[in-house]
């Protein structure tokens, strides 16, 4: 039974009982009991009064509840002129006044938060209390590939570590936690350190390059010098010799102009570019090649056209469908598969050993005999340069991959 109910149930009661009490008792004296009926009916108007300044406040006080519950924390109210409900209305508009402006804090670091999130150039990866991913920033979904996710799913809180995905790209992930409800929930951190290891990389090995090209510059020019010299006047016999000795020096210095091109790399002069166009220029210029060995090309291209330095690309993808043809030997299918924004150049080889895997983009490190090791550092070279995610893996036996998505 409600507050007002009772209320009303006992002042109705006790006013019938005087009513009753007051006939009975002054029924033979006309003036009291008229008396006794005014003092009731003062009672009654009392009564009433009491109820409207008691229960109002209650009855006030149930619509700020509902508004509460409701979170709509625009409700005030105004006074009444009455001290014990102004006093009653000041604490809930102050009430509501702080939660309406807690709300609204809390709604823009929530923007804030969500806004740093979507935008951060770190992978976040936010886990929900049973630890499955709940959300997962533009970065994030970028680099998230299931190598990647099967290193994630196997962090602790706390642990940070350091991967090479797809044997060119390199990613720190640290996991912690954050308290949502009372409750820890976790997310990844992913951070590309691929630029920075790049860097690094060709800081160390530029000056080595410059170095060594140096030096050899330095000795072969006067010595080819005199050398050619020297074969006006030698016999034919050393002619011979000397001329072996000019053809070998010509071919190191080569072999250095190779390396110092690799250091030498201009930043790349981007312009609108046809992907299948270049596709195709690179597999005419490698067709007599590849068609020495019974390799054939075979194309599968929708549109694909990309901001880029076109010269720079047809050498990246030279290199690539070079590797790809010496990597079949003899009797094999080199694919090219565009659309909107990626290309992908397949072998049917024999495939890339985990061993070699690690090392395929590493400078100096060839799977060839003869091989320098710039091939394939020069393509990464120029692919990071223009911003561009790339992978090389075999995906299935005698299928190997070698993808580039152009963001």
């Amino acid at each position: 039974m409600k507050l007002r109910t009772k209320y009303i149930l006992f002042v109705t009661i006790i006013h019938l009982l005087a009513l009753v009490l007051t006939y009975y008792i002054f029924r033979g004296d006309k003036i009291f009991f008229i008396g006794a009926e005014v003092f009731v009916l003062i009672s009654i108007f009392i009564a009433v009064n009491l109820y409207q300044q008691l229960l109002r406040p209650l009855k006030t006080l149930m619509q700020g509840v509902e508004a509460i519950k409701d979170r709509d924390f625009n409700v005030k109210f105004l006074s009444t002129g009455k001290h014990e409900m102004d006093e009653l209305i000041d604490v809930y508009n102050q009430m509501m006044d702080e939660l309406r402006m807690e709300r609204t804090r809390q709604e823009q670091q929530h923007f804030f938060l969500e806004k740093l999130i979507q935008t951060s150039p770190t992978g976040i990866v936010i886990m929900d209390f049973d630890g499955k991913i709940q959300q997962i920033n533009p970065k994030a979904e970028k680099v998230l590939v299931p190598a990647l996710l099967a290193h994630i799913n196997g962090l602790t809180p706390g642990d940070a570590i350091t991967v090479k995905v797809d044997s060119a790209a390199t990613y720190r992930l640290q996991k912690s936690h954050f308290i949502d409800r009372g409750f820890a929930r976790h997310f990844v951190m992913i951070e590309d350190l691929t630029v920075e290891i790049v860097a690094a990389e060709k800081n160390v090995y530029g000056k080595v390059i410059r170095m060594m090209s140096h030096e050899v510059n330095n000795t072969v020019g006067p010595v080819n010098s005199i050398m050619e010299s020297a074969l006006k006047t030698s016999s034919d016999n050393l002619k011979d010799a000397l001329q072996v000795a000019i053809d070998r020096n010509h071919n190191l210095n080569h072999f250095m102009r190779n390396y110092a091109d690799l250091v030498k790399l201009p930043a790349p002069h981007k312009k609108l570019t046809d992907i299948n166009q270049l596709v195709h220029s690179v597999g005419a210029l490698l067709q007599i090649k590849a068609g020495d060995s019974n390799i054939r090309f075979e194309y599968d291209t929708l549109p694909c056209t990309i901001m880029a330095d076109e010269l720079q690309i047809e050498q990246a993808l030279i290199n690539i469908v070079k590797n790809a043809v010496e990597a079949i030997g003899k009797d094999g299918t080199v694919s090219f598969k565009t659309n909107k924004n990626t290309l992908i150049i397949a072998d049917d080889g024999p495939g890339i050993s985990t061993e070699e895997a690690a090392q395929l983009f590493s400078p100096f490190f060839s799977t060839k005999k003869d091989g320098q090791g710039i091939g394939l550092t020069l393509v990464r070279e120029i692919l990071i340069n223009h911003n561009f995610d790339f992978s090389l893996r075999t995906i299935a036996e005698r299928q190997t991959e070698f993808t580039i998505r152009f963001n």
